[in-house]
């Protein structure tokens, strides 16, 4: 078990119940945890690969693919918190908020309300302020909005990384956590320019 997990900047907080959540007891380092985590991500990177037209405006798809990603290695993959974290609405009202979301994502698609890529944007970050998960929600929230593209749109996905490991303190990140703090307060432009849709 790992004592003493160190997160960075913008992380969200594991409680002891969540930590108890891992299957892998030999685990002692946060390295070891970000391995584990990241070979999980390519399986479960692979297995939406495999999907033929998946219905991603869903809850069950939204949870399905969280435990697809990290179900390897955490036992409450692909369900949602119940406990209040460092950012995220009350987990009582989860299910409720991305319904809505859900259903307002639907719309904007159907009515071409936005651009595909300000869709993309505005529903990544709303996933991540709704906070869905005890974690993982930040690479659940990118890959929701890169298929989002690739599947309604035949669009390419979005290099969020530009280079850099967004799971490490970078700039990259800076930037990253700063545009989604400036989206919460409703100015998506930060958000815009970090995806490279406008300068």
């Amino acid at each position: 078990m790992i004592e003493d997990m160190e997160y960075l900047p913008g992380e969200t907080p594991l409680d002891p119940d969540e930590m108890d959540g891992l299957k892998f007891t030999h685990i002692e380092t946060r390295g070891q945890l970000d391995e584990l985590e990241q070979a999980n991500i390519d399986n479960g990177m692979l297995w939406l690969g495999r999907q033929r037209n998946p219905n991603l405006l869903n809850d069950h798809f939204v949870r399905q693919l969280h435990e697809k990603l990290f179900g390897e290695v955490w036992q409450w993959a692909g369900t949602y918190r119940l406990t209040e974290k460092n950012i995220g609405i009350d987990p009582f009202q989860i299910s409720v908020q991305l319904r809505q979301l859900l259903d307002n994502v639907h719309f904007w698609v159907e009515n071409e309300t936005y651009e595909p890529m300000e869709v993309a944007a505005r529903f990544h970050h709303s996933l991540v302020y709704i906070h869905l998960f005890p974690n993982g929600n930040g690479r659940h929230a990118r890959i929701m909005a890169d298929a989002l593209l690739e599947v309604l749109y035949g669009s390419d996905p979005i290099d969020w990384s530009g280079g850099y490991d967004l799971q490490r303190m970078n700039e990259r990140r800076d930037q990253y956590i700063n545009a989604l703090r400036a989206a919460d307060a409703g100015d998506y432009t930060l958000l815009f320019q970090f995806i490279g849709w406008k300068d």
